[in-house]
Protein backbone atom coordinates (compact mmCIF):
# COMPACT_ATOMS: atom_id res chain seq x y z
CA UNK A 1 0.00 0.00 0.00
CA UNK A 2 1.55 3.27 -1.04
CA UNK A 3 2.22 5.89 1.59
CA UNK A 4 -0.21 8.77 1.70
CA UNK A 5 1.46 11.81 0.16
CA UNK A 6 0.50 14.78 2.29
CA UNK A 7 1.13 17.51 -0.28
CA UNK A 8 -0.76 15.79 -3.09
CA UNK A 9 -3.45 14.68 -0.67
CA UNK A 10 -3.94 18.17 0.66
CA UNK A 11 -4.40 19.47 -2.88
CA UNK A 12 -6.79 16.65 -3.75
CA UNK A 13 -8.83 17.04 -0.57
CA UNK A 14 -8.87 20.82 -0.86
CA UNK A 15 -10.11 20.56 -4.44
CA UNK A 16 -12.72 18.03 -3.47
CA UNK A 17 -13.90 20.26 -0.62
CA UNK A 18 -14.20 23.16 -3.05
CA UNK A 19 -16.23 21.02 -5.41
CA UNK A 20 -18.40 19.86 -2.52
CA UNK A 21 -18.99 23.46 -1.51
CA UNK A 22 -19.98 24.39 -5.08
CA UNK A 23 -22.24 21.37 -5.24
CA UNK A 24 -24.05 22.22 -2.02
CA UNK A 25 -24.60 25.79 -3.20
CA UNK A 26 -25.96 24.59 -6.51
CA UNK A 27 -27.89 21.67 -4.92
CA UNK A 28 -25.83 19.25 -7.13
CA UNK A 29 -27.12 16.31 -9.16
CA UNK A 30 -30.88 16.37 -9.57
CA UNK A 31 -31.25 19.01 -6.84
CA UNK A 32 -33.92 16.90 -5.13
CA UNK A 33 -31.93 15.31 -2.32
CA UNK A 34 -31.22 17.24 0.85
CA UNK A 35 -28.03 15.22 1.39
CA UNK A 36 -25.87 13.93 -1.47
CA UNK A 37 -23.12 11.56 -0.37
CA UNK A 38 -20.26 9.90 -2.18
CA UNK A 39 -19.33 6.36 -1.08
CA UNK A 40 -16.02 4.84 -2.16
CA UNK A 41 -14.22 1.52 -1.76
CA UNK A 42 -11.44 -0.45 -3.43
CA UNK A 43 -13.16 -3.46 -5.01
CA UNK A 44 -16.11 -4.28 -7.29
CA UNK A 45 -19.85 -3.79 -6.96
CA UNK A 46 -22.37 -6.57 -7.63
CA UNK A 47 -21.24 -9.90 -6.20
CA UNK A 48 -18.51 -8.26 -4.12
CA UNK A 49 -19.04 -8.15 -0.36
CA UNK A 50 -18.24 -4.43 -0.07
CA UNK A 51 -20.31 -3.74 -3.16
CA UNK A 52 -23.30 -5.69 -1.88
CA UNK A 53 -23.01 -3.90 1.47
CA UNK A 54 -23.02 -0.57 -0.34
CA UNK A 55 -26.03 -1.55 -2.47
CA UNK A 56 -28.03 -2.70 0.58
CA UNK A 57 -27.17 0.51 2.45
CA UNK A 58 -28.06 2.78 -0.47
CA UNK A 59 -31.37 1.03 -1.22
CA UNK A 60 -32.51 1.14 2.40
CA UNK A 61 -31.39 4.67 3.24
CA UNK A 62 -32.66 6.29 0.06
CA UNK A 63 -36.05 4.55 0.38
CA UNK A 64 -36.55 5.11 4.11
CA UNK A 65 -35.41 8.74 3.97
CA UNK A 66 -37.94 9.43 1.18
CA UNK A 67 -35.10 10.57 -1.04
CA UNK A 68 -33.68 13.09 1.45
CA UNK A 69 -30.37 11.18 1.27
CA UNK A 70 -28.86 10.25 -2.10
CA UNK A 71 -25.73 8.12 -2.43
CA UNK A 72 -23.32 7.92 -5.37
CA UNK A 73 -20.88 4.99 -5.69
CA UNK A 74 -17.14 5.09 -6.41
CA UNK A 75 -15.99 1.42 -6.43
CA UNK A 76 -12.53 0.12 -7.41
CA UNK A 77 -10.78 3.24 -6.04
CA UNK A 78 -12.32 5.45 -8.71
CA UNK A 79 -12.47 8.28 -6.16
CA UNK A 80 -8.99 7.84 -4.69
CA UNK A 81 -6.81 5.13 -3.17
CA UNK A 82 -8.18 3.47 -0.06
CA UNK A 83 -5.80 5.26 2.39
CA UNK A 84 -6.62 8.55 0.69
CA UNK A 85 -10.34 7.87 1.06
CA UNK A 86 -9.88 7.40 4.81
CA UNK A 87 -8.18 10.78 4.99
CA UNK A 88 -10.87 12.33 2.79
CA UNK A 89 -13.66 11.08 5.08
CA UNK A 90 -11.82 12.45 8.11
CA UNK A 91 -11.66 15.97 6.66
CA UNK A 92 -15.09 15.86 5.00
CA UNK A 93 -14.06 15.85 1.33
CA UNK A 94 -15.67 12.41 0.97
CA UNK A 95 -18.74 11.51 2.99
CA UNK A 96 -18.36 7.72 3.15
CA UNK A 97 -15.93 4.86 2.50
CA UNK A 98 -15.58 1.13 3.21
CA UNK A 99 -11.90 0.62 4.06
CA UNK A 100 -10.41 -2.53 5.50
CA UNK A 101 -10.12 -2.65 9.28
CA UNK A 102 -6.40 -3.30 8.83
CA UNK A 103 -6.11 -0.08 6.78
CA UNK A 104 -7.95 1.85 9.47
CA UNK A 105 -5.52 0.39 12.02
CA UNK A 106 -3.12 3.13 10.95
CA UNK A 107 -5.65 5.48 12.58
CA UNK A 108 -7.09 3.20 15.30
CA UNK A 109 -4.39 0.58 16.09
CA UNK A 110 -6.82 -1.75 17.86
CA UNK A 111 -8.54 -2.43 14.53
CA UNK A 112 -5.65 -4.76 13.63
CA UNK A 113 -6.44 -7.13 16.51
CA UNK A 114 -8.73 -9.45 14.54
CA UNK A 115 -6.00 -9.69 11.88
CA UNK A 116 -3.79 -11.59 14.31
CA UNK A 117 -3.09 -15.03 12.83
CA UNK A 118 -5.60 -17.68 13.88
CA UNK A 119 -7.10 -15.54 16.68
CA UNK A 120 -10.56 -16.49 15.36
CA UNK A 121 -11.21 -19.82 13.67
CA UNK A 122 -14.69 -19.50 12.15
CA UNK A 123 -16.98 -16.78 10.79
CA UNK A 124 -19.28 -17.38 13.74
CA UNK A 125 -16.46 -16.57 16.18
CA UNK A 126 -15.59 -13.39 14.29
CA UNK A 127 -19.24 -12.31 14.20
CA UNK A 128 -19.59 -13.02 17.93
CA UNK A 129 -16.65 -10.73 18.72
CA UNK A 130 -17.82 -7.95 16.41
CA UNK A 131 -21.42 -8.17 17.65
CA UNK A 132 -20.35 -8.10 21.32
CA UNK A 133 -19.43 -5.22 23.60
CA UNK A 134 -15.88 -5.53 22.25
CA UNK A 135 -17.16 -4.74 18.76
CA UNK A 136 -19.14 -1.78 20.09
CA UNK A 137 -16.07 -0.42 21.88
CA UNK A 138 -13.98 -0.82 18.72
CA UNK A 139 -16.51 1.15 16.66
CA UNK A 140 -16.69 3.89 19.29
CA UNK A 141 -12.93 4.47 18.99
CA UNK A 142 -13.56 6.03 15.58
CA UNK A 143 -15.37 9.07 16.96
CA UNK A 144 -12.11 10.71 18.07
CA UNK A 145 -10.78 10.40 14.51
CA UNK A 146 -13.37 12.46 12.64
CA UNK A 147 -15.65 9.66 11.46
CA UNK A 148 -18.36 7.29 12.64
CA UNK A 149 -17.82 3.55 12.17
CA UNK A 150 -21.39 2.68 11.27
CA UNK A 151 -20.88 -1.06 11.01
CA UNK A 152 -18.43 -3.81 10.16
CA UNK A 153 -18.71 -5.54 6.80
CA UNK A 154 -17.35 -8.98 6.05
CA UNK A 155 -14.64 -10.04 3.61
CA UNK A 156 -13.94 -13.50 5.02
CA UNK A 157 -10.95 -15.68 5.83
CA UNK A 158 -7.84 -15.37 3.73
CA UNK A 159 -5.99 -17.94 1.68
CA UNK A 160 -2.52 -17.78 0.15
CA UNK A 161 -1.76 -17.78 -3.58
CA UNK A 162 1.61 -17.71 -5.31
CA UNK A 163 3.22 -18.51 -8.65
CA UNK A 164 6.31 -20.39 -7.41
CA UNK A 165 5.31 -23.59 -5.61
CA UNK A 166 2.52 -25.32 -3.64
CA UNK A 167 2.27 -24.29 0.02
CA UNK A 168 2.00 -27.17 2.47
CA UNK A 169 4.05 -25.92 5.43
CA UNK A 170 5.53 -22.61 6.60
CA UNK A 171 8.94 -23.38 5.10
CA UNK A 172 7.33 -23.31 1.64
CA UNK A 173 6.87 -19.56 2.12
CA UNK A 174 10.54 -18.90 2.80
CA UNK A 175 12.06 -16.54 0.27
CA UNK A 176 8.76 -15.66 -1.42
CA UNK A 177 7.93 -12.00 -2.05
CA UNK A 178 4.42 -11.59 -0.66
CA UNK A 179 2.03 -8.66 -0.75
CA UNK A 180 0.32 -7.68 2.49
CA UNK A 181 -1.90 -4.80 3.57
CA UNK A 182 -0.02 -2.25 5.64
CA UNK A 183 -1.00 -4.06 8.83
CA UNK A 184 1.69 -4.85 11.37
CA UNK A 185 -0.02 -8.12 12.41
CA UNK A 186 0.09 -9.48 8.87
CA UNK A 187 3.50 -8.08 7.93
CA UNK A 188 5.05 -9.69 11.01
CA UNK A 189 3.21 -12.96 10.31
CA UNK A 190 4.80 -13.34 6.89
CA UNK A 191 8.19 -12.30 8.18
CA UNK A 192 7.79 -15.13 10.71
CA UNK A 193 7.09 -17.46 7.77
CA UNK A 194 10.34 -16.32 6.12
CA UNK A 195 8.81 -14.20 3.35
CA UNK A 196 9.73 -10.70 2.24
CA UNK A 197 6.75 -8.34 2.33
CA UNK A 198 5.50 -5.62 -0.03
CA UNK A 199 2.58 -3.34 0.88
CA UNK A 200 1.54 -2.30 -2.62
CA UNK A 201 -2.02 -1.00 -3.06
CA UNK A 202 -4.78 -3.57 -3.50
CA UNK A 203 -5.72 -2.21 -6.93
CA UNK A 204 -2.09 -2.62 -8.07
CA UNK A 205 -2.01 -6.24 -6.95
CA UNK A 206 -2.97 -7.88 -10.26
CA UNK A 207 -0.30 -6.02 -12.22
CA UNK A 208 2.28 -6.71 -9.50
CA UNK A 209 1.56 -10.43 -9.72
CA UNK A 210 1.44 -10.55 -13.51
CA UNK A 211 4.73 -8.68 -13.85
CA UNK A 212 6.48 -10.79 -11.22
CA UNK A 213 7.11 -7.84 -8.90
CA UNK A 214 5.74 -10.08 -6.16
CA UNK A 215 5.34 -13.86 -6.00
CA UNK A 216 2.09 -14.09 -4.10
CA UNK A 217 -0.59 -12.60 -1.88
CA UNK A 218 -3.39 -13.57 0.48
CA UNK A 219 -7.08 -12.73 0.31
CA UNK A 220 -10.51 -14.31 0.74
CA UNK A 221 -11.64 -16.41 -2.23
CA UNK A 222 -14.25 -13.85 -3.23
CA UNK A 223 -11.57 -11.15 -3.57
CA UNK A 224 -9.16 -13.47 -5.36
CA UNK A 225 -11.72 -14.01 -8.10
CA UNK A 226 -13.08 -10.45 -8.01
CA UNK A 227 -9.60 -9.24 -8.99
CA UNK A 228 -8.90 -12.20 -11.35
CA UNK A 229 -5.79 -13.24 -9.45
CA UNK A 230 -6.31 -16.83 -10.60
CA UNK A 231 -5.20 -15.69 -14.06
CA UNK A 232 -1.68 -14.91 -12.83
CA UNK A 233 -1.23 -17.39 -9.94
CA UNK A 234 -0.79 -21.16 -10.14
CA UNK A 235 -1.02 -22.26 -6.51
CA UNK A 236 -3.67 -21.74 -3.84
CA UNK A 237 -3.33 -22.83 -0.21
CA UNK A 238 -6.50 -22.94 1.90
CA UNK A 239 -5.18 -21.55 5.16
CA UNK A 240 -7.93 -19.51 6.87
CA UNK A 241 -5.14 -17.83 8.80
CA UNK A 242 -6.61 -14.34 9.23
CA UNK A 243 -10.09 -12.83 9.18
CA UNK A 244 -10.67 -9.84 6.93
CA UNK A 245 -13.37 -7.31 7.59
CA UNK A 246 -14.04 -3.62 6.89
CA UNK A 247 -15.78 -0.70 8.49
CA UNK A 248 -18.37 1.39 6.70
CA UNK A 249 -17.38 4.89 7.81
CA UNK A 250 -19.20 8.23 7.59
CA UNK A 251 -17.76 11.68 8.29
CA UNK A 252 -18.54 12.67 11.90
CA UNK A 253 -19.83 16.16 11.07
CA UNK A 254 -22.10 14.79 8.36
CA UNK A 255 -23.61 12.26 10.78
CA UNK A 256 -24.05 14.92 13.48
CA UNK A 257 -25.83 17.20 11.00
CA UNK A 258 -28.65 14.67 10.57
CA UNK A 259 -31.81 14.82 12.63
CA UNK A 260 -32.48 11.87 14.91
CA UNK A 261 -34.83 10.18 12.44
CA UNK A 262 -32.23 10.21 9.68
CA UNK A 263 -29.50 9.05 12.05
CA UNK A 264 -31.70 6.10 12.96
CA UNK A 265 -32.31 5.29 9.29
CA UNK A 266 -28.56 5.43 8.57
CA UNK A 267 -27.81 3.06 11.46
CA UNK A 268 -30.55 0.67 10.31
CA UNK A 269 -29.13 0.84 6.78
CA UNK A 270 -25.72 -0.05 8.19
CA UNK A 271 -27.20 -3.20 9.72
CA UNK A 272 -28.59 -4.13 6.30
CA UNK A 273 -25.11 -3.56 4.84
CA UNK A 274 -23.44 -5.79 7.43
CA UNK A 275 -25.95 -8.59 6.88
CA UNK A 276 -25.63 -8.34 3.09
CA UNK A 277 -21.85 -8.62 3.23
CA UNK A 278 -21.96 -11.65 5.53
CA UNK A 279 -24.57 -13.29 3.35
CA UNK A 280 -22.66 -12.90 0.08
CA UNK A 281 -19.47 -14.30 1.64
CA UNK A 282 -21.27 -17.30 3.16
CA UNK A 283 -23.14 -18.07 -0.05
CA UNK A 284 -20.12 -17.76 -2.34
CA UNK A 285 -17.46 -19.63 -0.35
CA UNK A 286 -18.23 -23.18 -1.56
CA UNK A 287 -18.86 -21.99 -5.11
CA UNK A 288 -15.48 -20.25 -5.25
CA UNK A 289 -13.71 -23.22 -3.66
CA UNK A 290 -15.05 -25.49 -6.40
CA UNK A 291 -14.06 -22.95 -9.03
CA UNK A 292 -10.57 -22.68 -7.51
CA UNK A 293 -10.01 -26.39 -7.99
CA UNK A 294 -10.62 -25.89 -11.70
CA UNK A 295 -8.79 -22.57 -12.17
CA UNK A 296 -5.58 -23.14 -10.19
CA UNK A 297 -2.85 -25.63 -11.13
CA UNK A 298 -2.90 -26.97 -7.57
CA UNK A 299 -4.99 -26.33 -4.47
CA UNK A 300 -3.55 -27.49 -1.15
CA UNK A 301 -5.20 -27.81 2.27
CA UNK A 302 -2.25 -27.71 4.69
CA UNK A 303 -2.20 -28.97 8.26
CA UNK A 304 -2.34 -25.62 10.03
CA UNK A 305 -0.67 -26.63 13.31
CA UNK A 306 2.81 -25.75 12.05
CA UNK A 307 1.57 -22.39 10.75
CA UNK A 308 -0.05 -21.62 14.10
CA UNK A 309 3.17 -22.44 15.94
CA UNK A 310 5.31 -20.34 13.58
CA UNK A 311 2.96 -17.36 13.94
CA UNK A 312 2.68 -17.42 17.73
CA UNK A 313 5.55 -14.94 18.40
CA UNK A 314 3.66 -12.32 16.38
CA UNK A 315 1.23 -11.77 19.26
CA UNK A 316 4.02 -10.51 21.52
CA UNK A 317 5.65 -8.45 18.77
CA UNK A 318 2.53 -6.36 18.08
CA UNK A 319 1.49 -5.64 21.68
CA UNK A 320 3.29 -2.29 21.63
CA UNK A 321 1.35 -1.24 18.53
CA UNK A 322 -2.25 -2.14 19.36
CA UNK A 323 -2.00 -2.71 23.11
CA UNK A 324 -2.07 -5.92 25.09
CA UNK A 325 -5.57 -5.21 26.44
CA UNK A 326 -7.51 -5.66 23.19
CA UNK A 327 -5.72 -8.94 22.45
CA UNK A 328 -6.50 -10.27 25.92
CA UNK A 329 -10.11 -9.09 25.71
CA UNK A 330 -10.68 -10.96 22.43
CA UNK A 331 -8.91 -14.10 23.65
CA UNK A 332 -10.85 -14.05 26.94
CA UNK A 333 -14.15 -13.56 25.12
CA UNK A 334 -13.41 -16.45 22.76
CA UNK A 335 -12.45 -18.80 25.58
CA UNK A 336 -15.91 -18.31 27.09
CA UNK A 337 -17.62 -18.41 23.68
CA UNK A 338 -16.00 -21.74 22.77
CA UNK A 339 -17.22 -23.31 26.00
Amino acid sequence: MKKFKWVGATMMLGGALALSACGSEDSGGSGEAEYQWKLGWNSGEEGDSKGEAAIAFKEYVEAESDGRIEIEFFPNETYASSPEMIEAVQVGALEMAIPGANELANVVPEYAALSLPFIVETPEEAHAVLDSDIGTELREKATDQGFVALTDTELGFTHITNDVRPINEPSDLEGLAMRSPNDVSLIETFKAFGSSVSTMAYTELYSGLSQGVIDGQFNPLLNIFDQNMHEVQDYLAMTNFTYYYCYMILNQDVFNSLDEDLQQIVMEGAEKARDASREVVAESEQEYFERAQEEFVEVTEPDLAAFQEAAQPVYKEVEDVMGEEIIQDIQGFLEKYRQ
